[in-house]
Parts: C-alpha cells; structure tokens; sequence
C-alpha cells in the first residue's frame, strides 16, 4: 500500500527526456539504496527508444526495482539511456544489441520489450523459455498466428506476463464499464471507438540511404522481408508499414477496442467489414491507412471503429474515445475522463445526466505497480493486463486490418478459430525471413 501511494501521489516524473530530479528524487534513490540486494527486482529492457523505456522509467519509480540491461540494435540509443539513468544516480547497466544475449544473464528477473511489433513474438517466447518474468508492450503481436502461439506459452508457464494496455489500471476506465454494465443506458446498440490524431503527421517520400554507424539493422529487420534502409521504418515510424505493424488499428485500436469489448462483455463478432486508404495524404510513404472505418457485427449490436491521421475531430467532442449507445442515453469515455449524455423523452431526461467525471490517476504507473506485486506474490489472478487481455484486443484488431487487406465482409468461426473465407485465412499468419523461425 505504501508503494501505492507513492507512485499515485508522488508527482514526479521519469520518462524519455523527462527524469526524477531535486530533493524527492535524491531521497527516493536513498530508500532504493537501503532496499537488500535479495530483495531487489533486477529489469533487463529490450527496445530503449519509445514506450520501452516509458516503462521502464515507471517500473523504476518503485523502491525495489533495479535495471541492470539495457538492449536496443541502436548504438546512441544505448548510449543515451544509459545516460539518462546515470544523470539521476542510477547504476550502470550492461548494454546488448542482441536480446538473447541479455536473455542469458541470469540475475535479471524481469525482462520489459519496447520493441516493434513484429518482434514480439520471438522475444517473449524466448524471455518464458529463459525464465523472465515480463511486462510487453501492446499490440502483442502482429498476426493472429503469433498471438496464438503467445497466449499459449504464456499458458503453458508459470511466469507472470503483464500487457502495456494500462488503461485497464485506471479507476476512471473501470467506473465507467461499471456505469455500462448497470444497465441504466438502456440497451445498448451500437458501440463507436475511435482516434484522430492531429499530431500525427503524414510521413514524406525518403531516398534509402546507407545504414546508421552503430546500428545493427539485420537483427532490426529480424523475421521481416529484407529491404534496404529506409529512415521512415526505422524507430516511430515503423507503424505506418505493413512488415512491422498494423498502423492506427492496431497501435491504438488496442487501447480503445479492448474497452469497447470489455464493456459489452464479447470477444469475438459474427462479422467484420472494414473501408480505409490514404484519402487525407495519398502522396505520402506510409502503406497503413490515414483513414479506416471498420464494423464489427456482435448480433445485437454493433461496434464501430474509425480512426484519422493529421486531424482532431472526433466524436462527441473527443479526439480518441469509446462511446456506448443506448436506448436511453451515451457515455462517452477517453483516457481523460468520461460522461453520460441522455436521451429524452416527452421534454424529460429518460435518466440523468453525468457531467464530465476526470481522470485522477496515471494508469501506467498504476499498471507497473499491479505487475511488480504479481511478480512478488506469484499469483497470477491479481494482473490488471494479463495476456488474455491483450490478445483479444489484438485479435479484434487484427480482424479489422484483415478485412480491410482481403477487401471483403468476413465471418469468423469461433469453434474452429478462423474466417470462414479462404482469402482472409491466408492473412492469419506472419510469414518469417532471414533464418528466423515462427515459435511454436
């Protein structure tokens, strides 16, 4: 409980570019000190540049963790997180440009992958067969086949695996699926999700050029086709590309898709249409959609998700969000907070109204604390986003990307776990390169 509070109250911030600093911060790295070198949890981080070290920068703001790894395929990268950790009075870690290398030392306990999609599968397969415990960031993989193969060995051992999904840690998030599931709604017929991100620029044409001194760009590509160097693949931008991800349906369909499911309660839908292109910026060098519509049919219901890049306008006045729709009124919930619109009748509201109800926690703090217990007490039940969690998400998005690719309306069959088209079945798995093999 004291580690609860710190993290919810502590204020202070250690993220890329944004570290602890001052007198809290000075006495924080005291009592990480005092803490017995058994009782340390020691961090090994592959994929340093983004969201990795995001994580690692929260974990980090716990007493009894340690990194002690750092891996990335990108010298500088190496290099600059080893100084951002060194400037706050955090030890040196040893540094890796290739994963299984780091996966080798064996005083590491928990092991946290910041890397692209398409590496997901293989490192976390590995991390389990090396005995790491493991906090992967979301989408889980970037093929259904590879989400299957990862929940399965996830099942199939006794380490504890937390999904970057920490939207399920927040109390706002669960207060409002709490409202959804009362039923004061009425029924509920349509569910929209969507994100429209203006920051998000379209990406210019770039000459291949040369690889990077100090990249190690064949272990970067891994398992995807070979392709010269290209600095729009490379490090953020690797969303947009087809090889490595599945654009804004996956990146932040996961986040918001995964709420939208869990408050209807569904996994899976009857069947999936999907339109989308690059209708803002077709002259751009990105291959994901800047704009997609897909519809999921539930039966009963529908769930829409629908995303642009380079613009804000969402619904209901929000940039990203999920709204339920019911009969006799909508919420409306995004990562800042959420409200209840009602519908009326004869003049009237049918039930009242709920002004703006904020966020007053920070979910990825809350999500790495809930994984440090876990991996304290053993007991896998207490994870906020186990592996089941991120893997329907990613499949449902996934389904979208599918329909989309084979051009057509899909329909899933539950029982034999595939589309009931021949087109989109093609589509299920990722196709290995360069020697690496598909786990199993």
């Amino acid at each position: 409980m004291k580690r609860r509070k710190f993290v919810k109250h502590s204020g202070m911030t250690l993220a890329a570019g944004s570290l602890f600093s001052g007198s809290a911060w000075t006495s924080f790295l005291q009592k990480k000190r005092k803490t017995a070198p058994n009782d340390k949890i020691q961090i090994g981080l592959i994929g340093c540049n983004g969201m990795g070290f995001s994580d690692l920068s929260s974990l980090l703001k716990l007493p009894e963790t340690e990194c002690i790894a750092l891996c990335d395929v990108d010298q500088r990268v190496l290099d600059r997180r080893t100084a951002d950790l060194e400037k706050n009075g955090l030890k040196k870690p040893a540094q890796y440009t290739d994963y299984r290398k780091m996966l080798e030392n064996k005083d590491i306990d928990v092991v946290v992958i910041g890397t692209p999609d398409h590496w997901h599968c293989l490192q976390l397969t590995d991390a389990l067969d090396a005995g790491k415990d493991i906090y992967c960031e979301k989408p889980i993989a970037n093929s259904i086949h590879e989400c299957d193969v990862m929940l399965d060995k996830v099942n199939s051992s006794d380490r504890m695996v937390q999904i970057g999904q920490w939207q399920r840690s927040q109390k706002h998030f669960n207060d409002a699926i709490q409202y959804v599931r009362s039923g004061k709604l009425g029924k509920i017929r349509e569910v929209k999700v969507w994100s429209f991100q203006g920051w998000m620029k379209p990406v210019p044409f770039k000459p291949n050029t040369p690889v990077p001194e100090g990249v190690d760009y064949a272990m970067w590509l891994g398992p995807a086709p070979q392709r010269p160097f290209n600095e729009n693949r490379f490090h953020f931008n690797f969303r947009w590309f087809w090889d490595y991800a599945g654009g804004m349906m996956t990146d932040w369909g996961v986040h918001l898709m995964d709420y939208g499911i869990y408050g209807m309660n569904v996994v899976y839908p009857k069947s999936v249409m999907a339109i989308g292109g690059k209708y803002g910026y077709p002259d751009t060098a990105e291959e994901t959609p800047d704009t997609m519509q897909t519809v999921y049919d539930y039966g009963d219901f529908s769930m829409l998700w629908e995303h642009g890049t380079g613009i804000n306008s969402g619904n209901f006045g929000m940039n990203h969000g999920i709204g339920f729709i019911g009969n006799d009124g909508t919420l409306a919930l995004n990562r800042s907070g959420w409200k209840v619109m009602p519908e009326q009748e004869g003049g009237k509201d049918k039930i009242e109204a709920i002004d703006w109800n904020p966020s007053v926690d920070n979910g990825l703090d809350l999500n790495t604390a809930n994984f440090i217990d876990v991996v304290k007490s053993r007991d896998a039940s207490a994870l906020n986003t186990p592996m089941q969690v991120g893997y329907d998400a990613a499949v449902v998005c996934h389904m979208g990307n599918i329909a989309l690719k084979s051009n057509e309306k899909v329909h899933w069959d539950d029982k034999k776990h595939k589309f009931k088209e021949k087109s989109a079945n093609k589509l299920l798995a990722a196709d290995y390169h360069n020697g690496w093999k598909m786990p199993r």
